[in-house]
């Protein structure tokens, strides 16, 4: 259909449905009369009907790189398993002769370079995210060296041994799975638990009870439905979303701000600590820091190239920190580790935004996490980049719009614009280490955040045509048809090209 046919056949649509701007202000979507060519299953089914029930705590963890989904959430499990057999009764732990790690999935294809076997073996040490030490983790780098830890009284010996590079193709239900066992001398397994890294830092295990937490006040699960509650109640997003936050976790609200803090902090430290270090980053190839340099360059440039580089500089910072080890924030991911906490600092730092405002951002930034997380993915592995670079960026455009004072409309906006503009990227870092092209793309995915900003604080938002809701199922989509190759296995695109045969 060329552009005049198009636009006759989109007048006509519009007379026959009574002109778009009668219709509710989530339904943007395009009349299907406008596309009498297109099949008619070729049209948005409605918003789903789920209940969000996660909260900025589950969102926004910390814990050391470089990859929530390899790093972050093994080392959580293996903390889990240690809890489990320390529940153990005495004559059945006393059984146990070792402890194993079976990996799948993209955590066997990618796990070395994401530091999965440390991961493991600090958490299996009694290691917490929260405080791991990254002197820690370096030294569990020598694989001849071993390990003693106390489990419920008994004494193990844990060693890279431990940890079993699994099978890649696998029939589990998530791709990134993790067994956790306990056998005994002759190999038999006497306690098992089939585990699952599902993104952002989340896992899961086969079996489990649903956890005993609090209903949320306020029902939804979309976008449209999340304004429709605002409308309705006549309360600002961030109070509903507080009211939420409070109800499952059971706090109050010092306790979920203290959270909010601690995330906002963590960010600007990291930003900051970044555009100290230099040097080489762990890698088998020589992979240079680059922020420190980009900060002092961006100092000598005019004004509006100054921005975009400063902006830039800030992301890098968080990311090469990320990929060294160093404590991040899941914002979704910590392969996106950097794209929130860059304009974070440019808020914070050159905005000058208030902390109360920073924290009705961030909130409003989680909205747009918590619905990407529950009707879609954050994982590169299930979805690829868009789920973790993407996300991150609609989150800070979301953040951006809402501290600086747009309407919900238009932080809804924002988000949209960030996200659309990430659909389709592929997962392939190189060699499997969160360095090429991840640190870049938090860059580039802090700018896309900001320019998303402004561009939605300056439209008349009812005339956009794309919503939040829409562009997450288009993100689902996208990213299940990915061959498994671009969904983090490091074997094609970038991990493919850039490695000389």
């Amino acid at each position: 259909m060329d552009r005049r046919a198009f636009l006759m056949t989109a007048a006509l649509a519009a007379a026959g449905v009574g002109a778009m701007r009668h219709l509710p202000a989530q339904a943007r979507g395009i009349p299907a009369a406008a596309f009498p060519e297109l099949p008619r299953d070729v049209c948005y089914p409605g918003p789903p009907a789920t209940t969000i029930a996660t909260t900025v705590i589950d969102l926004f963890k910390i814990g050391p790189g470089p990859s929530s989904s390899h790093t972050l959430a093994p080392l959580r499990i293996a903390s889990d398993f240690r809890n489990v057999l320390e529940a153990l009764p005495p004559e059945t732990l006393d059984r146990v002769a070792r402890l194993r790690a079976r990996l799948h999935g993209s955590l066997s294809a990618t796990g070395k370079g994401h530091r999965t076997d440390r991961a493991v073996l600090a958490g299996l040490l009694g290691q917490k995210p929260e405080s791991c030490d990254p002197a820690v983790m370096d030294a569990l780098a020598d694989a001849q060296k071993r390990h003693e830890t106390s489990i419920g009284g008994k004494r193990f010996t844990l060693g890279h041994d431990a940890v079993v590079w699994d099978t890649v193709e696998h029939a589990f239900p998530f791709s990134n799975t993790l067994i956790m066992e306990a056998v005994d001398a002759e190999g038999k397994v006497i306690v098992s638990r089939e585990y699952y890294s599902t993104g952002g830092g989340f896992f899961a295990w086969k079996d489990q009870p649903e956890a005993k937490r609090g209903a949320p006040v306020h029902v939804y699960g979309s976008m449209a439905a999340f304004m429709d509650v605002c409308r309705k109640t006549g309360k600002a997003p961030h109070v509903v979303l507080m009211e939420n936050e409070t109800a499952i976790l059971g706090l109050d609200a010092a306790a979920v701000n203290a959270h909010l803090d601690m995330v906002l902090d963590v960010m600007i430290a990291g930003v900051e600590l970044g555009l100290r270090e230099e040097g080489l980053l762990p890698a088998p190839f020589e992979f240079y820091r680059k922020a420190k340099r980009l900060h002092q360059e961006a100092l000598k440039l005019p004004e509006g190239e100054r921005l975009m580089q400063l902006v830039s500089s800030y992301a890098i910072a968080v990311s090469e920190g990320n990929a060294a080890g160093r404590l991040a924030v899941t914002a979704p991911t910590l392969g996106s580790a950097g794209t929130m906490p860059a304009v974070v600092y440019l808020l914070d730092k050159h905005v000058r935004v208030p902390r109360e405002a920073l924290r009705r951002g961030l909130l409003f930034g989680a909205l747009a996490g918590y619905l990407c997380k529950n009707n879609a993915s954050v994982a590169g592995a299930e979805v690829g980049c868009q789920g973790e670079i993407g996300v991150a960026s609609a989150m800070a455009a979301a953040m951006a719009a809402y501290a600086t004072g747009a309407s919900p409309e238009a932080a809804e906006v924002a988000a949209t614009i960030a996200l659309e503009h990430h659909l389709g990227m592929s997962c392939d870092p190189v060699g499997g280490f969160v360095l090429i092209p991840c640190i870049e793309r938090n860059a580039f995915g802090a700018l896309k955040a900001y320019n998303a900003c402004l561009m939605a604080k300056s439209e008349i938002v009812s005339r956009h045509w794309e919503d939040f809701d829409r562009v997450v199922m288009a993100m689902l989509q996208t990213g299940k048809a990915l061959p498994p190759a671009f969904r983090e296995m490091g074997t094609a695109g970038l991990g493919m090209t850039m490695v000389d045969c």
